[in-house]
């Protein structure tokens, strides 16, 4: 059984002991908190409504989860709009749409089946921040509970988001949907049993796009972990060939994530999910320069020729960003941490290494349908294979490894053992440590999750060799301390 707290949400397994993991009094209360901080958030005057989307994906425990949640905020007085099965880019949406005071998403994301979460959100859609999460955990371990009289209970309405969102998506000027209809592309489409079962091939069709499904029915029964990793895709891989398809397309259960499959089988990378578009963005605003006279600046506006990922993701979208003359900023992991850096520096795009695009021209918030669309214009303009059009970006290899670790003293000292180990070299300590080294164009990351109790090592160099034997200095500096 397992209960984490974190910027990411309130994650945990279902069932167990209430603090142990995720029950249903633990629901209710952080529910309740979520309630109480957000009317401290936004004051209203008596008679006032206050209004909260709530939508889920497919997994197995959303109904229990979603009908204790909508009966807390209604408990609360809070006005409910259940968005029912949608992702989670689609419910951040809703809340826009709704002109809604909240929005909760009743998801864990990549996590095995028996997991679920609360993912809170602001009036824009947005993650709470660090600072507004750790009042919700205050309040919610005080369980001074006070709920509405009768005459005050909230209404539930129910409403479908799905259409609306992708209307946003394909009115996008970055988004030629015909150029991609004239392409006549073929995809096999991964949706590991979730919501990504419903709206992806709704895209694709308005896209004019033939799919191939597999695993599409939202059974939230999945078919292989759900995490979109290489090793998790074998039968998505295998669909592609067999079917002659032009591209693979894997989501994760909650859709905020995309990975991408080569036709020929091969993994596109997820780290390069994020790269390829911010190539086909940047691209686009500096040809447009070059055949206009106008400046990139005027071009982008209101955005920058900036581009934003966190330490953990790929040197190659840096590489591809001064490419085009812009500028890169890096930030601590997490989505809130990633979108506040991308207003600061008013980057064009940004995301996460783990196949998360966040475009701010839709909203600010991983979305993979959004990183479709922009993906598949960029392969109809360029009229080459998925394969050819990976060789056109810097190569890189990420090794990804963990140490799991229970004793933060011990954690404490890893860390501060591998800043003694590279005091020389550029290292960075805004989230973790992060060791530079420049010259040779290679780096690695040493950072607590946020969502488990590990140390996670990610370590990038121009070959699988010299990245999996950059990680193994780091993982022998640790058993040294481990013993």
């Amino acid at each position: 059984m397992t209960l984490i707290k974190s910027i990411s949400g309130i994650r945990g397994t279902i069932g167990g002991v209430p603090g142990e993991a995720l029950t249903p009094i633990d629901i209710v209360k952080f529910t309740y908190a979520y309630c109480e901080k957000m009317k401290e958030r936004r004051p209203k005057a008596d008679g006032e409504r206050y209004k909260v989307v709530v939508g889920k994906d497919a997994r197995l425990s959303g109904d229990m989860v979603e009908q204790l949640v909508c009966g807390t905020l209604v408990s609360c007085g809070v006005d409910v709009v259940k968005a029912g099965f949608a992702s989670t880019p689609t419910t951040e949406m809703a809340v826009v749409f709704e002109e809604a005071d909240g929005g909760i998403i009743l998801t864990a994301s990549h996590n095995p089946k028996q997991w679920n979460a609360l993912k809170l959100l602001n009036e824009k859609g947005e993650f709470l921040n660090a600072e507004e999460g750790a009042a919700i955990l205050e309040c919610a371990e005080q369980e001074n509970f006070s709920f509405a009289d009768v005459d005050s209970l909230g209404d539930i309405e129910e409403k479908d988001f799905t259409d609306q969102h992708l209307d946003a998506v394909l009115a996008l000027p970055a988004v030629d949907a015909e150029a991609v209809r004239n392409a006549h592309f073929k995809v096999a489409l991964d949706a590991v049993n979730s919501v990504g079962g419903i709206i992806m091939p709704r895209l694709l069709e308005r896209l004019g796009v033939e799919c191939v499904c597999v695993n599409c029915e939202p059974t939230g029964e999945f078919a292989h972990n759900p995490e979109p990793l290489p090793s998790n895709l074998v039968e998505l891989c295998e669909a592609v060939v067999n079917n002659k398809a032009d591209l693979g397309i894997s989501v994760d259960p909650d859709v905020d994530r995309l990975a991408l499959i080569c036709e020929d089988g091969k993994p596109f990378g997820e780290e390069y999910t994020l790269v390829s578009v911010a190539d086909y963005l940047l691209s686009r605003v500096y040809n447009e320069a070059l055949e206009t006279g106008r400046s990139m600046e005027d071009i982008a506006a209101p955005y920058q020729m900036t581009t934003s990922s966190n330490l953990s993701s790929s040197r190659a979208l840096r590489d591809v960003t001064e490419q085009y003359g812009g500028e890169y900023h890096a930030a601590a992991v997490g989505e809130v941490n990633v979108t506040t850096m991308m207003k600061e520096c008013g980057a064009i795009i940004g995301g996460e290494g783990n196949g998360g695009v966040i475009y701010p021209a839709l909203h600010y918030g991983r979305d993979a349908m959004v990183g479709v669309a922009l993906f598949l214009t960029n392969l109809a303009y360029k009229k080459m294979k998925v394969s050819e059009l990976l060789k056109t970006y810097p190569e890189y290899v990420i090794a990804k490894n963990k140490i799991e670790l229970s004793d933060s003293a011990l954690i404490d000292r890893i860390l501060d053992q591998v800043k003694k180990e590279y005091e020389s070299e550029d290292i960075n300590t805004i989230d973790g440590v992060k060791i530079s080294f420049e010259a040779r164009k290679e780096w690695v990351h040493l950072r607590r999750s946020n969502t488990e109790p590990i140390i996670r090592i990610y370590a990038e160099a121009a070959t699988k060799e010299a990245a999996d034997a950059l990680a193994q200095q780091i993982i022998d500096i640790a058993n040294k301390i481990i013993g």
